[in-house]
């Protein structure tokens, strides 16, 4: 059976406002992970939007 307490301790780990990309801490990552799934900063969001490689 699935422990509550292993959830949630997951979940919060997610939250960490670290980036995937560049591996800095910000508060846009958090942001950016509820809007649209991904754990990237504001700065490599506009990146990845202007040069999509």
């Amino acid at each position: 059976m699935i422990d509550e307490d292993d959830i949630k301790e997951k979940d919060l780990k997610d939250l960490n406002d670290i980036c995937d990309e560049c591996k800095t801490e910000h508060e846009s990552v958090s942001q950016n992970l509820i809007l649209t799934g991904f754990k990237i900063c504001k700065s490599c969001r506009l990146s990845k939007t202007i040069f999509p490689i």
